[in-house]
């Protein structure tokens, strides 16, 4: 099953060096997850800062273990949201 995953920086919270602290940790786990094939595609979000991704995964449950990992949410400084997708009905059964 694929997911959106939208993510935002707590940047209210914490200081843009904190951030740089877990930075090289961060897009490790992130390129770790891309050559595991559970990340499809990423996307620096425009409207803040944050990604957004697809993700694949057996479900939700799964999705949120493995984003669990992130330096930048185990250290508290990361929003993360998580939406299951279905097909597209429109094209047909």
């Amino acid at each position: 099953m694929q997911f959106l995953v939208m993510s935002r920086r707590k940047l209210e919270s914490f200081p843009q060096d904190a951030f740089s602290e877990l930075f090289d940790d961060e897009v490790a786990k992130a390129r770790e997850f891309y050559g595991d094939g559970f990340t499809r595609q990423i996307w620096h979000r425009a409207d803040n800062s944050g990604v957004c991704q697809i993700v694949e995964a057996a479900n939700e449950s799964e999705v949120r273990e493995k984003l669990e990992t992130l330096p930048f949410y185990r250290a508290g400084m990361l929003e993360i949201d998580v939406i299951g997708l279905k097909p597209y009905s429109g094209f047909g059964t």
